[in-house]
């Protein structure tokens, strides 16, 4: 009996090997595995010329040919300012969203803009939408059921016209008076962590009730800086406080980040060499490791002065991948002179793998991140 046994389990064993090699054998039953050319697709988030996207338009075949992570739409056209770049109506921007997911394989794509109420509103009256959302400084003193509601209407109105990833809100605190991007432009939701995150809660609330994303701008903190990193080099060294980082830190505990952006300021005792866009310390160091954020990092615009000006496109794409971002911002909108293609992007980060510049299980681990991510579209 007992050999029997021994033997009708070994048949069943030769045959269920058999069965597996069959399969693994039939390409049809097998998850195809993107190309290398997709996992890097997958890290970028560009910027692009176009009210519309139809199959045969250079964005659309990027879109589908590299498996392309994002896009990010703007108003302001940098080459003609009497045309419009990618918004001029509601219904125009509808299609445009609706033919941009057409051109994914998934209708996950990453449709992004800068929505954050104020000065900085990419959805203007002008075009027919809402365009009067307060700044952030102007929310405070509203009682809470007011400003969820002010911010459900725009997350609203964003859901509407097919975007589903506002790069807001800006956690920076409000600590240097001087400062011209954050303070003076109202963007920051008050002086302390407690307060910045408060708001930060409702306005993420009221995005994710719509199925909008976010992004945590601008880690570790520009609410310090003097300077701006739109323009050039910005060293927040001596006026950099440890209470910039509370916000991400208390938010994360929470499970209030969708995805965190880093900016471009240089702070010596953080990274001596780098920025921190660019820094493995900073990015892969004190948000990962310090901080335990285990989500999705994009990084600002790569197209602005602070990275252009001191470094190649080569050696930016290298250090921002091995600094531990997962989504590589080129808005092709700072300068008509710095524009740059998907086809360039993807070949010079494939010459960096090849190289052994860039490790491959590093795009594998930003892909693993960016997948979890489009899961939550």
């Amino acid at each position: 009996m007992i050999g029997r046994i021994i033997l009708l389990t070994s048949i069943l064993f030769i045959y269920g090997c058999a069965i597996d090699r069959v399969v693994a054998d039939d390409e049809s039953l097998i998850e195809p595995q993107k190309s290398i050319d997709e996992k890097i697709g997958a890290m970028l988030m560009v910027g692009f010329f176009g009210t519309t996207a139809p199959p045969d338009s250079q964005i659309c075949r990027d879109i589908y040919r590299y498996n392309l992570g994002g896009v990010i739409l703007f108003d302001a056209n940098p080459v003609n300012k009497k045309e419009p770049k990618n918004i001029y109506n509601i219904e125009q921007v509808k299609r445009l969203t609706s033919e941009l997911q057409n051109c994914s394989r998934d209708g996950k794509l990453l449709i992004a803009i800068d929505q954050e109420g104020g000065k900085v509103q990419r959805l203007k009256r002008k075009y027919g939408f809402y365009g009067k959302f307060p700044k952030a400084k102007d929310i405070r003193g509203r009682s809470n059921r007011e400003i969820y509601s002010i911010y459900y209407q725009m997350g609203e109105e964003l859901k509407s016209v097919g975007i589903n990833y506002n790069l807001a809100p800006v956690v920076d605190l409000a600590i240097n008076r001087k400062n011209r991007v954050i303070y003076k432009l109202g963007r920051s939701f008050g002086r302390t962590p407690e307060e910045v995150v408060k708001y930060s809660k409702i306005f993420i609330d009221a995005m994710r009730a719509n199925g909008v994303l976010t992004a945590l701008k601008h880690f570790p903190g520009h609410g310090s800086s003097l300077g701006d990193t739109h323009k050039g080099f910005v060293d927040v060294t001596k006026l950099w406080r440890r209470e910039e980082l509370e916000p991400y830190r208390i938010l994360n505990q929470q499970g209030y980040i969708d995805t965190v952006m880093v900016a471009h300021v240089f702070h010596s005792k953080l990274d001596s060499k780098y920025p921190a866009t660019l820094s493995r310390k900073i990015v892969n160091g004190l948000l990962r490791k310090e901080l335990g954020y285990n989500g999705v990092v994009i990084t600002d615009d790569l197209q602005m002065g602070a990275i252009t000006k001191r470094y190649s496109l080569k050696k930016t794409l290298k250090l921002a991948i091995n600094a531990g971002n997962d989504l590589l911002l080129f808005g092709n909108q700072l300068s008509a002179d710095n524009m740059v293609s998907v086809e360039r992007l993807v070949e010079t980060i494939k010459e960096l793998v090849y190289s052994g510049e860039v490790d491959i299980e590093t795009i594998n681990m930003a892909n693993q991140r960016l997948e979890k991510l489009k899961n939550r579209i």
